[in-house]
């Protein structure tokens, strides 16, 4: 059975509004990432603690760590954000969720990222190694400009990586915004499918700048992509991220009123497709 989870910083920044909002929801899960208006990576001991204390209140899992790792040039300083990552190993561990998402860099200003196809596989093989060990998995998310920009190169990775403490979340609104591809199940989906353990639902209407659509009415085939989820008998989360006000590099924003209509949609669709959430 597959679970609903939410990127809830696109309701409220209060972390527990955020809590509150999608246990009225009867949503169970939640994909933190901001927590008042601070990335979930940069909160110190006492605020971890204090959001761990509310989602326990709430009964609320994590279905993921939203980190921005990977999301820095390849000409900036390796090893402080190792060292980052390995944090966010911690709080995996905190917040008891089996994954890190996670992301495959950008190349130098003015350069071309396939350019640096040996030195994002480097930096994500060394991230693998240091998850030997623990029961936490990195999900690499497909997004435009970083290595993982096409569904080539996320299936890249994970293939010459070999490693199962890498896998893929699925985003299918940025291959449209990115790579301007509406057909994602045939181009995209098909081929990342064995390795996708994540998945984000998130609409797009191709040539829309900065904001996303309610799941079902854009062009991300967001019904197909819940078909194929049910014959692959899909059982992990789908992470509601839906930019209906804006969308941008380290987030969105939407609001409870039509985070609402986002929710209502996926559960039809969902529903009419034989889903069960």
């Amino acid at each position: 059975m597959a679970k609903l989870s939410s990127f809830a910083d696109e309701v409220t920044e209060d972390f527990y509004g955020q809590v509150e909002y999608l246990a009225s929801e009867q949503i169970s899960y939640i994909e933190p990432r901001f927590i008042n208006k601070k990335n979930i990576m940069d909160l110190t001991k006492s605020e971890l603690k204090e959001a761990r204390k509310m989602l326990r209140e709430f009964g609320t899992k994590v279905s993921a760590i939203g980190s921005p790792i990977g999301k820095i040039k390849l000409d900036e300083p390796f090893e402080p954000h190792l060292d980052k990552f390995k944090h966010a190993i911690d709080l995996a561990i905190l917040f008891e969720t089996p994954y890190i998402r996670m992301f495959s860099y950008y190349p130098p200003e003015g350069k071309v990222i396939e350019d640096y196809r040996s030195e994002v596989l480097d930096r994500l093989a060394a991230q693998a190694d240091i998850l030997s060990g623990t029961e936490v998995t990195m999900v690499h998310e497909n997004e435009a400009g970083i290595y993982g920009h096409t569904a080539q190169n996320c299936v890249d990775i994970i293939e010459s990586i070999g490693s199962p403490k890498i896998r893929l979340a699925y985003d299918p609104a940025n291959f449209v915004w990115g790579e301007k591809i509406t057909n994602n199940i045939e181009s995209c989906f098909s081929i990342m499918k064995p390795y996708v353990v994540h998945v984000h639902i998130k609409d797009w209407k191709l040539g829309s700048k900065d904001t996303g659509s309610i799941p079902g009415q854009g062009d991300a085939q967001i019904k197909e992509l819940l078909e194929e989820l049910v014959t692959m008998k899909y059982d992990g989360c789908l992470t509601m991220e839906p930019h209906l006000k804006v969308g941008g590099q380290f987030g969105g924003s939407t609001g409870p009123q039509l985070f609402s209509r986002a929710i209502e949609a996926v559960r039809e669709i969902a529903s009419k497709v034989g889903l069960s959430l």
